[in-house]
């Protein structure tokens, strides 16, 4: 019996290193897996024949590539018809569902503006499951197999990834949007943080840069991070942790969205900047919205003349750096990657950021902190949650070797 579970167990992590790496470089040659993965060329052989079979991997011949010696080896691809993954992602006044194939292409997408400012539990749980249920339900998709969605949210989630905390997007909190997704569509769900998805993405994308340690930095009307330390996301042990903007930079200082005072988010975040940049007073209530268009005018004052609009960009910069030097003294300095609108306004912020990094005691690293520009974030945030979805379907459902044949009985309902 043991030896059974034992085999099983080594079966399970073969097939999932072989798919991961198809995954990882694209259409790698069978002799290429052998050698990322170390596995045997017989192992290999015989892995990617019963994938082939099982309908996950397929054979891409028009990439067929020269030896030095010998035939042209034949490079294997993920079959996108193995199956299809749903990535929801519901930020402020904004909700978007896109329907991703197996090898990781889009193949549809569903795009609202819903009023989540003025949404209930009820309202916003349902808004989520009609836009899951336009592409579920549409004629072209209906064949699809369906395995996994996962919903990337601005705000706080818990660390079992099934519901939301606390967010900014809605007066309403502890809303159990896994439960609802499952119950109305019978497929498992996860419940992501935002930054956490956007730090997911950027090591998808770059692994060269964002690979053990890095940090993602979402400046927009909220301030957010992901943060990977020795090549793990950062998770809390009970929330989705990370919560960079609501670390105090000024006690009892300006009025947050969250209700605190003093945040980092509260003089950085987009309705800091204008606040300040309008003259009120830092206890004025956060505006709820502001749109790029006002955000890129303040930035273009701000380049051309002192005055108000230099100095709200001066405090943002101060903020995230003063946070940014005291994460630096904990972690030691690591490549950040700087997300959202307020990477268009990096040239006014960065002095500042650097001048601040260097009065703590990260700042000792300062010369070698270096800054990576991502002016926007939905792409990130669809592309982690696709990628989490996705390593769900290759390490839980395909490298277990659960047959195609059983899943193909299944209608997304």
């Amino acid at each position: 019996m043991t030896i059974g579970v034992r085999h099983d167990d080594l079966r399970k992590r073969n097939r999932a290193m072989v798919i991961a790496a198809v995954r990882r470089s694209g259409q790698p040659s069978r002799t290429e897996i052998a050698s990322a993965t170390e596995l045997s060329h017989s192992t290999i052989s015989a892995i990617s024949s019963d994938l082939i079979n099982e309908g996950i991997l397929a054979e891409a011949k028009s990439e067929a590539t020269a030896t030095k010696r010998g035939r042209p080896q034949v490079g294997l691809c993920l079959n996108p018809d193995a199956g299809v993954v749903l990535a929801i992602v519901l930020s402020l006044n904004s909700l978007s569902a896109t329907m991703i194939d197996y090898s990781g292409t889009a193949i549809a997408q569903d795009i609202s503006r819903p009023a989540t400012l003025s949404m209930g539990k009820a309202e916003l749980i349902e808004v989520v499951l009609a836009a899951a249920r336009r592409l579920i339900e549409r004629p072209d998709l209906a064949e699809k197999r369906l395995l996994r969605i996962a919903l990337g949210i601005q705000g706080i989630t818990d660390s079992d990834a099934r519901r939301l905390m606390w967010t900014p997007i809605t007066p309403e909190g502890d809303i159990d949007f896994a439960d609802a997704l499952e119950e109305a569509f019978g497929i498992p769900v996860t419940v992501q943080n935002d930054c956490n998805m956007i730090a997911v993405a950027l090591r998808n994308r770059a692994p060269e840069r964002y690979s053990d340690n890095f940090i993602a930095v979402l400046l927009s009307n909220g301030i957010g991070m992901g943060l990977v330390l020795r090549g793990e996301l950062f998770t809390g042990s009970h929330s989705s942790g990370g919560e960079f903007g609501h670390m105090i930079h000024m006690p009892d200082g300006a009025l947050c969205r969250c209700g605190r005072l003093g945040c980092i988010e509260a003089y950085a975040g987009n309705y800091a900047i204008f606040r300040h940049a309008r003259g009120e007073g830092e206890r004025a209530k956060p505006a709820a919205d502001i749109d790029d268009a006002t955000m890129l005018a303040l930035a273009a004052a701000a380049r051309d003349h002192e005055g108000r609009e230099r100095d709200a960009f001066h405090k943002a910069g101060e903020a995230i750096g003063f946070g940014l030097g005291s994460l630096f003294a904990l972690i030691d300095p690591a490549p950040v990657a700087i997300v959202g609108l307020g990477a268009s306004a990096f040239d006014i912020i960065e002095p500042s950021i650097r001048e601040a990094i260097a009065k703590t005691a990260g700042g000792q690293h300062n010369a070698a902190i270096s800054f990576d520009l991502e002016p926007d974030e939905a792409p990130l945030i669809r592309e982690g949650c696709a990628r989490q979805a996705l390593t769900f379907v290759d390490q839980e459902i395909f490298a277990p070797g659960q047959a195609m044949q059983a899943l193909a009985g299944r209608e997304v309902a």
